[in-house]
Protein backbone atom coordinates (compact mmCIF):
# COMPACT_ATOMS: atom_id res chain seq x y z
CA UNK A 1 0.00 0.00 0.00
CA UNK A 2 1.46 3.61 -0.83
CA UNK A 3 0.97 6.51 1.84
CA UNK A 4 1.50 9.74 1.65
CA UNK A 5 3.70 11.00 4.17
CA UNK A 6 3.61 15.43 5.05
CA UNK A 7 5.85 17.54 7.43
CA UNK A 8 4.89 21.03 8.49
CA UNK A 9 6.93 23.10 9.87
CA UNK A 10 10.17 22.72 11.81
CA UNK A 11 10.13 19.27 10.99
CA UNK A 12 10.14 20.25 7.31
CA UNK A 13 13.35 21.38 8.11
CA UNK A 14 14.61 18.84 10.03
CA UNK A 15 13.65 16.21 7.77
CA UNK A 16 14.79 18.20 4.56
CA UNK A 17 11.56 16.97 2.89
CA UNK A 18 7.70 18.28 2.58
CA UNK A 19 6.43 15.48 1.22
CA UNK A 20 7.15 12.03 0.21
CA UNK A 21 5.31 8.79 -0.41
CA UNK A 22 5.91 5.18 0.97
CA UNK A 23 5.14 1.71 0.40
CA UNK A 24 3.94 -0.20 3.27
CA UNK A 25 2.64 -3.90 4.07
CA UNK A 26 -1.53 -3.77 4.19
CA UNK A 27 -2.44 -2.80 8.33
CA UNK A 28 0.59 -0.79 9.89
CA UNK A 29 -0.61 1.28 12.30
CA UNK A 30 0.20 4.99 13.10
CA UNK A 31 2.68 3.58 15.53
CA UNK A 32 4.91 1.10 13.09
CA UNK A 33 4.99 3.98 10.84
CA UNK A 34 6.44 6.59 13.43
CA UNK A 35 8.78 4.14 14.47
CA UNK A 36 9.91 3.45 10.92
CA UNK A 37 10.47 6.59 10.35
CA UNK A 38 11.87 7.51 13.29
CA UNK A 39 15.20 5.33 12.26
CA UNK A 40 15.08 6.34 8.55
CA UNK A 41 15.44 9.67 9.63
CA UNK A 42 16.81 9.68 13.63
CA UNK A 43 16.33 13.63 13.48
CA UNK A 44 12.96 13.41 13.60
CA UNK A 45 12.94 10.83 16.66
CA UNK A 46 12.67 13.47 19.46
CA UNK A 47 9.76 14.83 17.43
CA UNK A 48 7.46 12.00 17.77
CA UNK A 49 7.89 11.01 21.03
CA UNK A 50 10.70 12.17 24.20
CA UNK A 51 12.16 8.22 25.63
CA UNK A 52 14.79 10.42 28.02
CA UNK A 53 11.85 11.52 30.06
CA UNK A 54 10.16 8.48 29.65
CA UNK A 55 7.24 10.14 28.03
CA UNK A 56 5.79 8.23 24.73
CA UNK A 57 3.60 10.81 23.92
CA UNK A 58 4.48 12.42 20.19
CA UNK A 59 5.82 15.71 20.22
CA UNK A 60 3.90 16.17 16.81
CA UNK A 61 -0.09 16.77 15.87
CA UNK A 62 -0.43 13.23 13.51
CA UNK A 63 -3.10 13.67 11.42
CA UNK A 64 -4.34 10.89 9.31
CA UNK A 65 -7.14 11.79 6.44
CA UNK A 66 -7.14 14.90 8.02
CA UNK A 67 -8.23 13.62 11.50
CA UNK A 68 -6.21 14.01 14.34
CA UNK A 69 -5.13 10.32 15.92
CA UNK A 70 -7.12 11.26 19.54
CA UNK A 71 -10.07 10.98 17.54
CA UNK A 72 -9.22 7.65 15.50
CA UNK A 73 -7.54 4.27 17.83
CA UNK A 74 -4.42 6.84 18.35
CA UNK A 75 -0.94 4.70 17.45
CA UNK A 76 -3.12 1.91 17.36
CA UNK A 77 -4.99 3.44 14.23
CA UNK A 78 -4.72 1.24 10.89
CA UNK A 79 -3.33 2.66 7.67
CA UNK A 80 -4.94 2.11 4.36
CA UNK A 81 -3.55 2.46 0.52
CA UNK A 82 -3.70 6.07 0.13
CA UNK A 83 -3.85 7.44 3.02
CA UNK A 84 -2.55 10.86 3.81
CA UNK A 85 -0.34 11.46 7.29
CA UNK A 86 0.32 15.45 8.55
CA UNK A 87 2.99 15.47 11.05
CA UNK A 88 2.36 19.09 12.57
CA UNK A 89 5.46 20.06 15.46
CA UNK A 90 3.24 21.14 18.93
CA UNK A 91 5.26 24.42 19.67
CA UNK A 92 6.02 24.62 23.35
CA UNK A 93 6.97 27.75 24.94
CA UNK A 94 6.89 29.99 28.19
Amino acid sequence: MSLTIKFIGALRHLSGKTQFSVNFQDGISVKELVDKISQDMPELKHTFSDRELNDSRSNSLILVNGREISVLKGYETKLNDGDEIVFVPVVHGG
